[in-house]
């Protein structure tokens, strides 16, 4: 049987997409039949090419320099964090500039899964490629975390690695991991002797709380907006899209972003311009705004499974009235690797060959802390039936919050407050001239003599008198400032 269509890839590095390259790559999507599209977990773009329309559309493709992948043979993107900076993330030494510099280091199409993201954020998931690099507290260097394929195996790098190696790093531990190197000692010193790097020895890596930041509807930012659009069956109308790169264009907006959740974002919408953007969110009638507990999930490429499984259990959120802040869900139909979820409902191999849809079955599993940044998982329940995964779900959220709710958070936060106002202030040391009793601050300093402040009074250049009377140095006597204050009060009449 021929095939009806062909689903192609098209990886944006680092999720950034160039408006006049999308515009003219949905062209001749348009051209070959094309109405909607969708985004990938690794902020790539999906396209289903009618087979009567392949050739030509390829062709084109290439005289215009578009590259893409079938599904089959399909380059996994480089994904970053990048989408969050300057909106979830407003500090720190990895900027926007640095994200590029990293991204235009690689000069060759990586066979492997690579993630590049930021350790302060949350909404890009860290772990998911096999090659994972974490930015560290010290500036321009990186963790590193090898995910063997096939595995949730994470092994950490014995060392940090400086920004400007991260892609012949990667490029090394991709031929020893491709050779059957697995073990991380191992793939550490063929990388050594294979070539010469900056690295430095590291601290354990520390990861802030999850938490996911809303990431949908028109947002303030500096100056402006951003905009993220959220679509609840993955499908963007090619028409939308095209349109969406022509405001960009005439407003001079640059980049466009592609996320993690299969969504996309604009930063910096001037004020003024924002009235376009509703309007063809109008125009399509492209809703913002859902609610929070249909946002935090991770479903699989392709997978109409997926989503109607998921359907099935925000229906069952909803009418039970369950919070879910705090966590995110992933769904695996097909057993992959890899998983980004807090609670993972993953279909049982041995069960979803079946045609019979009832007799599928599937295990709920969780992360140690409900942390979606690890690759343990932890068994909650098996072998649950479509219709008991909502209640089982719902019990478990539960847990969530009960563990959260072990310390009472109110009574520390008193408790700490009366400790910090019950604490004596640290009994600060001064000098006192003796002969006017004015007196000689070292955190202020002497302006008047150019004695900058926090110098010292051993420090005293042989110049410095008394502000007052000008007695010298000598003259001072070391006090404190409760001294002082006592001092101070005897003095003064009644």
């Amino acid at each position: 049987m021929s095939r009806r269509i062909h689903t192609i890839y098209i990886n944006f590095t680092g999720g950034i997409i160039s408006p006049g390259h999308l515009h003219e790559t949905l062209q001749l999507a348009a051209a070959a039949g094309v109405t909607d599209v969708r985004l990938g977990l690794r902020q790539q773009l999906l396209m289903d090419i009618p087979a009567s329309h392949f050739k030509q559309f390829s062709e084109q493709c290439e005289q215009q320099g578009i590259a893409f992948h079938e599904q089959e043979t399909a380059k996994p993107n480089i994904t970053s964090s990048y989408p969050g900076a300057g909106i979830f993330i407003t500090d720190g030494w990895l900027s926007e500039g640095v994200y590029k510099d990293v991204f235009d280091l690689f000069d060759y199409t990586p066979a492997l899964k690579i993630n590049i993201c930021d350790s302060r954020q949350t909404f890009a998931p860290l772990f998911t490629g096999h090659i994972n690099w974490v930015a560290a507290a010290h500036a321009h260097y990186w963790h590193l975390f090898i995910r063997l394929p096939g595995t949730d195996q994470l092994l950490p790098w014995p060392e940090l690695v400086y920004t400007n190696h991260i892609a012949r790093v990667s490029r090394c531990i991709e031929a020893l991991l491709q050779n059957g190197i697995t073990d991380v000692n191992n793939l550490h010193v063929q990388t050594k002797n294979k070539l010469e790097y900056t690295g430095r020895p590291g601290a354990e890596l520390a990861l802030p709380p999850f938490y996911l930041p809303y990431y949908e509807g028109f947002n303030r930012y500096q100056n402006g907006y951003w905009l993220g659009i959220y679509r609840r069956d993955e499908k963007f109308p090619l028409s939308f899209l095209q349109e969406l790169c022509a405001i960009c264009l005439e407003t001079r907006t640059g980049q466009l972003y592609a996320t993690s959740w299969k969504t996309i974002i604009i930063k910096n919408i001037d004020p003024a311009h924002r009235h376009l953007w509703d309007y063809v969110l109008g125009k399509y009638r492209i809703n913002v705004r859902h609610a929070a507990n249909e946002l935090n999930w991770q479903v699989e490429d392709n997978s109409e499974d997926g989503l109607i499984l998921k359907r099935h259990i925000i229906r069952h959120f909803d009418v039970a009235d369950v919070r879910t802040y705090g966590l995110c869900f992933s769904i695996r139909m097909q057993g992959t690797t890899g998983h980004f979820g807090s609670v993972v409902i993953r279909r049982q191999e041995s069960k979803y060959s079946s045609k019979l849809k009832y007799l599928q079955r599937y295990d709920i599993l969780y992360t140690p802390g409900f942390n979606p940044n690890t690759a343990t998982l932890l068994l909650y329940r098996e072998e649950v039936a479509k219709e008991h995964l909502g209640p089982y779900l719902v019990s478990l959220c539960k847990e969530f919050y009960e563990q959260g709710s072990a310390t009472n958070a109110l009574q520390a936060f008193v408790s700490s407050r009366q400790a910090t106002i019950a604490a004596p202030l640290p009994d600060k040391k001064v000098h006192q001239c003796r002969q006017c009793l004015s007196v000689y601050d070292e955190t202020l300093g002497e302006p008047a003599q150019d004695i900058a402040p926090g110098t010292p009074f051993e420090s005293l250049p042989p110049h410095f008198g008394c502000a007052l009377c000008g007695a010298p140095a000598s003259c001072f006597k070391e006090i404190s400032e409760k001294e002082l204050g006592v001092a101070a009060s005897s003095a003064t009449p009644r």
